[in-house]
């Protein structure tokens, strides 16, 4: 009976062994092909309106605001509230929160405005922003890709309808077109 088992054991390992060695090396190789895919990495969305620390959020910000200084450094910053608030867009449109999300897609597109302009600035003043134009670009690339899913997503038009106000329509698609638009290089 043992003897059977070690027949067994050799002639699955003579048998399997290249196999398996060859779908492993398949899935390594292909897994490493994709995990480069997208070279630009949107944040994690942190506090969102309604929470607590959504105001310290946003008070911080202000006060960082100051701290940058410079074209790169106002670039990176612009960039990274750009690409903040697109997150938060994306996940106010998938709860159906488009008030908001409209909100935070206008900030989104005003930093991607200014970050835009930072880099106009720096070359104005003959610095070299060829890495950060890379940069840009994919940023910019990654915000089409998120804002052509969510336009997937969203009613073309929401009418909302707060209690004792006027009604507030919103023109959804045409603000993520605008938004596209804008980050088209």
């Amino acid at each position: 009976m043992e003897m059977a088992f070690k027949t067994n054991i050799k002639h699955f390992f003579k048998l399997k062994l290249p196999i398996f060695a060859i779908v492993f090396l398949t899935l390594f190789v292909t897994s490493y092909s994709f995990s480069f895919a997208s070279d630009y990495v949107l944040p994690y969305p942190s506090s969102m309106p309604g929470s607590k620390f959504y105001t310290l959020h946003r008070l911080f910000e202000k006060f960082e605001n100051y701290w940058y200084f410079g074209n790169f450094a106002k670039f990176h910053y612009d960039l990274k509230y750009s690409d903040r608030y697109l997150v938060e867009a994306k996940t106010l449109f998938e709860y159906r929160q488009y008030l908001l999300a409209n909100d935070s897609l206008d900030k989104s597109n005003l930093y991607f405005f200014k970050a835009k302009q930072s880099l106009i600035d720096a070359k104005n003043n003959n610095k070299d922003i060829s890495e950060k134009q890379g940069i840009f670009k994919n940023a910019s690339l990654k915000h089409i890709e998120i804002l052509s899913a969510i336009r997937l997503m969203v009613p073309s038009e929401f009418e909302w309808q707060p209690e004792k106000e006027k009604s507030t329509k919103i023109y959804i698609q045409k603000k993520i077109d605008e938004s596209v638009r804008m980050r088209e290089l």
